[in-house]
C-alpha cells in the first residue's frame, strides 16, 4: 500500500520524526484542550492550571510556527513543483496538518496579548477555546486522511484525479 507524505514523514527516521512532528505538538495541544476544560467549568482564570496552559498555548503555537516553515520550504514546495503529489488524499492530508498553524499561533498570539485586546477576559476564553476546537478537528482531519492510501480516489489507481 502507498502511504501519503504526511504518513511516510512520521514513519522515517523513527523515533525522532514522530516526535517532532507528530507528539510534541499533539501533547502540548492536549495539555492545552485538557487544561481549558478545567478552566472553562471552573472559572479560575489565575493559578497553575491556568500558567500550565499559558505556556503551554505559546510554546506550542511557535513551535509549529517552526515546523510549518521547514514542512513548507523542504516538502510542500518541493512536491508541488516536481508534480509529486500522491492525490488529493496526500494533498488534503498534508494541508490540513500544515493548516493547524492557524489556531496554534492564534492560541499563543492571543496569550501574548497580541490578539484580542479590547476583549473582555470572557470574550478572550471564548477565542482560545474556539482556536483549541479548531485546531482539533484539522488534526485529527489530517490524521485520518493521512492514514489513507493515497490511490484511493485516483483514476485507475495512479496519478491524480481529474
Amino acid at each position: 500500500m502507498n502511504m501519503t507524505h504526511y504518513m511516510e514523514l512520521l514513519a522515517t527516521n523513527q523515533p525522532w520524526n514522530l516526535i517532532i512532528f507528530m507528539a510534541i505538538p499533539v501533547i502540548l495541544a492536549e495539555t492545552v484542550a485538557v487544561s481549558e476544560l478545567f478552566i472553562l467549568f471552573g472559572r479560575n482564570l489565575s493559578g497553575g492550571l491556568r500558567r500550565l496552559n499559558k505556556i503551554a498555548g505559546i510554546i506550542a503555537g511557535f513551535y509549529f510556527v517552526g515546523i510549518f516553515i521547514y514542512l513548507f520550504k523542504t516538502a510542500v514546495i518541493p512536491l508541488t513543483a516536481g508534480g509529486e503529489w500522491r492525490g488529493i488524499v496526500d494533498i488534503l492530508a498534508v494541508g490540513f496538518y500544515l493548516s493547524g498553524v492557524i489556531p496554534l499561533f492564534g492560541i499563543s498570539l492571543l496569550e501574548i496579548g497580541l490578539l484580542g485586546r479590547g476583549k473582555t477576559e470572557e470574550e478572550k476564553l471564548k477565542l482560545h477555546a474556539v482556536f483549541v476546537a479548531i485546531f482539533l478537528v484539522v488534526a485529527h482531519v489530517a490524521m485520518i486522511l493521512g492514514m489513507l492510501n493515497p490511490d484511493i480516489f485516483t483514476y485507475g489507481g495512479s496519478g491524480m484525479a481529474m
